[in-house]
C-alpha cells in the first residue's frame, strides 16, 4: 500500500471515532426524555365514509365524507376530523330530506360533542340558504351557531347576519345585528 491509502485511512479512522465519541449515554437519555414528553396520537383513515344520526329510532341525519381521520390523542380527547369536506342531509318524518350542510372542512369532537363546520359552509332548508365560513353544531343544546354569515331567502331577499344561530332543525334564526335588502311583491303606486 501506497503512503496515500495509509494516510487517508488513517484519517477516515479519526473521523469515524471523533464522531462516534460524540455520541454518548446522556444524549440518548436526553433524547428518550425530549419524546416522552411530545403529545402522541393515533390516526385511523377511512375513505368513502357515510355517518347516520338517528333519533329514538329514527333517521334524523346521513352524512357523507370522502376521508375520515379518527384523531386518538395520548390525552384521550379523541375527535374525527374531515379534511375534504363533508355534506350532511337532513330528513324529517317519512325519510323526507329537509335540508342539507355542506363544507370543506369539518372536525367532530366526541367528548366536547360538538362538530364545526369549515370553510364554504352552505345550509341549505326550504325556508333559506345560509352561507358562512365557520358554523358550530352543539349536540348537547341541538342548536347551531355562527359568528356571521348571509341568510338568502327564496323571494331573493337577504340578511347579513352576525351571532347567527337555529335550532337542529333549522326551524328559527336569530341572530343579533345585521344589513338585510328585501323585495317587496305588487305596484307600490296602488298603495
Amino acid at each position: 500500500m501506497n503512503r496515500r491509502g495509509i494516510l487517508f485511512g488513517i484519517l477516515i479512522l479519526g473521523f469515524t471515532q471523533v464522531f462516534f465519541s460524540s455520541c454518548n449515554d446522556d444524549d440518548l437519555k436526553k433524547a428518550g426524555a425530549i419524546s416522552a414528553s411530545k403529545i402522541t396520537f393515533t390516526r385511523d383513515r377511512s375513505l368513502g365514509v357515510e355517518v347516520i344520526y338517528s333519533d329514538s329510532a329514527k333517521v334524523k341525519a346521513k352524512g357523507y365524507a370522502p376521508i375520515l381521520d379518527k384523531m386518538s390523542p395520548k390525552d384521550g380527547n379523541v375527535y374525527q376530523e374531515m379534511p375534504k369536506g363533508v355534506n350532511v342531509d337532513f330528513y324529517g318524518d317519512l325519510q323526507v330530506k329537509t335540508g342539507s350542510i355542506s363544507s370543506d372542512y369539518a372536525i367532530m369532537k366526541d367528548t366536547e360533542q360538538m362538530t364545526i363546520f369549515r370553510k364554504n359552509v352552505v345550509v341549505v332548508t326550504e325556508s333559506m340558504t345560509f352561507t358562512t365560513e365557520e358554523l358550530t353544531w352543539d349536540q348537547k343544546k341541538k342548536m347551531f351557531f355562527s359568528p356571521k354569515g348571509i341568510v338568502k331567502r327564496p323571494d331573493g331577499s337577504f340578511v347579513d347576519a352576525v351571532n347567527f344561530s337555529a335550532p337542529q332543525d333549522f326551524s328559527t334564526t336569530t341572530f343579533e345585528q345585521g344589513f338585510a335588502e328585501t323585495y317587496i311583491k305588487g305596484d307600490l303606486s296602488e298603495q
